[in-house]
């Protein structure tokens, strides 16, 4: 069942709903959680979205108004969207031999518009893990160093 059609717009989730929809991923979800409330001492916003591409209650992280990423439920994993912008580009792509595969194909095939590259991540595993916890890194830089892997 898709995650919008569980939570409508008038029924809001708990954390605890979310941890039980993503099921398997929930370890990797919660390890998330932790590493951005550590590195980056901000509090999640829920909120829901009627995007065509990603419609549901999703995770909002912000810092210091600049968007941090975004996570979306799924069952038995997440995405995490982070938004590589122009600023960012040149250190991503200096970096990018350092992701996975399936990161380092993503981004290619993702276009740059003018609001920059929009990489929906499929967070399955924990090297995908760690390169959206290095991707949120260079997107802003953390207050705290903690590791990413």
């Amino acid at each position: 069942m898709n995650w919008s059609e569980v939570f409508s717009a008038d029924q809001q989730p708990s954390y605890d709903d979310i941890k039980a929809f993503i099921g398997q991923g929930e370890l990797l979800w919660s390890e998330l959680l932790s590493y951005i409330d550590a590195a980056y001492q901000v509090q999640p916003k829920l909120s829901f979205s009627k995007c065509s591409a990603q419609p549901g209650w999703n995770v909002k992280y912000q810092k210091s108004g600049k968007s941090l990423g975004t996570l979306y439920p799924m069952e038995g994993f997440f995405i995490a969207l982070v938004v590589i912008g122009a600023k960012e580009e040149e250190t991503v792509e200096m970096a990018l031999g350092t992701f996975t595969a399936y990161v380092q194909n993503l981004y290619r095939k993702t276009p740059s518009s003018c609001g920059g590259r929009w990489l929906m991540i499929e967070v399955r595993d924990q090297s995908v893990l760690d390169d959206v916890k290095s991707l949120m890194a260079i997107r802003v830089r953390p207050k705290q160093q903690v590791g990413t892997g």
